[in-house]
């Protein structure tokens, strides 16, 4: 039997919710996660939209890559 294991070199997640402490928590949660298996924050996107009653919406793409 023949194991093989290739790392993840990238990846990229994404992440919502309705107030920023929230997503911030969200994404602080999965750089930990990702650091065990040698990934690090590369670069970061956000947007907020800003419902017609006035609600906020926050979402972020977070792109993990391998550290070398």
């Amino acid at each position: 039997m023949n194991l093989q294991f290739d790392l993840i070199e990238d990846k990229i997640e994404f992440f919502e919710a309705a107030d920023l402490k929230t997503i911030e928590k969200k994404i602080a949660t999965q750089i930990e996660v990702n650091k065990a298996i040698m990934l690090r924050v590369h670069s970061v996107s956000h947007q907020m939209h800003v419902s017609e009653e006035g609600k906020t919406y926050y979402s972020a793409a977070v792109h993990f890559k391998l550290k070398k």
